[in-house]
């Protein structure tokens, strides 16, 4: 049922097809996951289609190695019309001693769409419960004001359609 299911979290083992040649989990792999989640997340609040259209503040803090358990977890923290952001953590954990550690953290964004149109449609508004929650929404609000200056100034140094055309 939309608007019930406000957190996701994945488990399983890194496997030796996801390490890059030093021997440590892709970026890219982790950046997979992190989508997977999100888009799991996502769905589940809204009970509609959804795409990731943004993530911000990514930061790769610790190496996930073969056999480690990993665990992603999304925690929807702002909504907007018909936007949804979830902060995401992703942990290791070396099964041998139990010493775990955060891997990687972010912030993910999707939009839901209705999908015979493909256009926005509205989600299931979320209020923060309580201390922490409002804490989470105040970072979303900062990093969607970030992410709104950074795509401004982006923007001033695209081609535009006239000298693209040279």
């Amino acid at each position: 049922m939309p608007g019930q299911q406000r957190e996701v979290e994945f488990r399983f083992l890194a496997e030796p097809t996801d390490v890059n040649f030093g021997g440590k989990v892709h970026g890219g792999m982790v950046m997979k996951w992190i989508d997977q989640a999100g888009y799991a997340a996502a769905v589940g609040w809204s009970g509609k289609y959804c795409v990731t259209v943004a993530v911000g503040g990514i930061q790769f803090v610790a190496p996930i190695r073969i056999g480690d358990l990993v665990k992603v977890r999304c925690k929807l923290i702002h909504t907007g019309t018909s936007s949804m952001h979830f902060a995401v953590d992703v942990s290791a954990q070396d099964l041998r001693t139990g010493s775990g550690r955060t891997a990687t953290s972010c912030v993910i964004s999707f939009v839901a769409l209705d999908t015979p149109d493909g256009k926005p449609t509205p989600v299931p508004a979320w209020a923060p419960l309580d201390e922490e929650d409002r804490r989470l929404a105040e970072y979303a609000q900062r990093l969607i004001g970030l992410s709104k200056a950074m795509e401004s100034e982006v923007a001033r140094f695209r081609p535009n359609a006239a000298s693209a055309e040279r």
